[in-house]
């Protein structure tokens, strides 16, 4: 009677424990077909999720200070400053931009017509070591015949240009996503307040209560470290020098802008594109004040971030530049444009977390070996 009655429990343990794993399975099933179907239709739009998010959280201090002056009126504050920037930033942006793609485009046809003339080389180019002999044969070819040249490489070349147009392309695409980033970036501005209150609940479920203040806080001051510190004032000195270079007449003003704001992001001085585009004004330009006002207002916005930066946050930030320089190349080869300034902010705060973490698990580590 007792095995019968073992038996029967046995068998009835094991239909319930069926049917709760079919319902975990349903369950894990269902998720997963949510999360998946969530992801697809959300993925368009995440770039510029993350670059409004960025951009609001790099410019909330400053929304809060022209809030206090408002009363707290945050809405007001926001719409202020989106259109303070819109007007400040929209103009000279959208030149450099269309510079950038003019200039590209053009030379890439030139290129791939013939017709671009490359001036003789100086005899002294031979004489540099390694490369010398090599780089002067190859610039005097192709000055005597540049489409023989360009034959010969062809295939290089026509990389070279297919991303140069993709990078042309895409600068206007990135100016588009910025406006539209701005606009969402001043509505998170506007509830602020209640977006800090959400990430705070996302990440003390994620990491509990203390750890999940501590990965906001870090968050938060790693993106205003990146944003402000290096793309922000790297930005602020390519708009200065480029439109200079526009308002000269300098050839590709918005290949050597961008030149600018690349090296202002591997924190490398602007002087090793300011001082030949001063050379050249000199050499090119018939007006000799022209020139010389040039050279002044170039040697002052080529050292802004000598200005800048101790007045927005002191030298340096927490990540190392090497961090930050390959996220803004990574960004830049994997998103275009807009990939150069979320690709260094978003590895840099990987980074910072991850070594927040490293150092946490070896404090723990150390307090148990010494309560030991």
């Amino acid at each position: 009677m007792n095995n019968e009655l073992n038996a029967l429990s046995d068998k009835t343990l094991e239909k319930l424990i069926s049917h709760k794993m079919i319902d975990l399975f349903i369950r894990v099933g269902l998720i997963g077909f949510l999360v998946v179907r969530c992801y697809q239709i959300f993925k368009p739009f995440i770039g510029l999720i993350l670059w409004s998010v960025i951009l609001a959280v790099a410019m909330y201090p400053l929304h809060a200070m022209i809030a206090r002056k408002m009363g707290g009126r945050d809405g007001r504050a926001a719409t202020t400053l989106v259109l303070a920037i819109l007007l400040s930033v929209l103009i000279p942006s959208t030149l450099l931009v269309f510079s950038f793609a003019d200039s590209t485009t053009g030379l890439v046809k030139q290129v791939q017509n013939g017709t671009l003339q490359v001036p003789i080389p100086n005899e002294s180019v031979a004489g540099w070591p390694v490369v010398g002999g090599k780089l002067y044969a190859l610039w005097s070819a192709a000055h005597t015949d540049l489409g023989s040249v360009v034959a010969k490489y062809e295939p290089k070349i026509a990389i070279v240009t297919k991303q140069l147009l993709g990078y042309a392309a895409s600068a206007g695409t990135s100016i588009l996503m910025f406006l539209v980033a701005l606009v969402l970036a001043g509505i998170w501005m506007a509830y602020g307040e209640s977006g800090h209150a959400a990430a705070k609940a996302i990440a003390k479920r994620m990491a509990g209560d203390e750890k999940g203040e501590t990965l906001v806080a870090l968050s938060t001051a790693t993106i205003r470290a990146v944003a402000q510190g290096v793309i922000g004032i790297a930005c602020v000195q390519a708009l200065l020098l480029g439109a200079g270079f526009i308002l000269v007449g300098i050839p590709a003003a918005g290949i050597w802008a961008l030149l600018v704001l690349l090296l202002g992001i591997m924190q490398i001085p602007a002087a090793l594109v300011s001082l030949p585009s001063i050379i050249y004004v000199f050499y090119t330009n018939d007006s000799t004040p022209v020139a010389v006002m040039f050279a002044v207002y170039t040697m002052v916005a080529g050292s802004a971030d000598n200005i800048l930066k101790p007045l927005v946050l002191g030298r340096g930030v927490d990540a190392p530049m090497p961090v930050i320089l390959l996220g803004a190349l990574g960004g830049m080869a994997t998103g275009g444009i807009i990939g150069l300034f979320l690709g260094s902010v978003l590895l840099a705060l990987g980074y910072q977390l991850f070594m927040a973490w490293v150092y946490h698990e070896n404090e723990e580590a150390n307090s148990g070996e010494k309560a030991g």
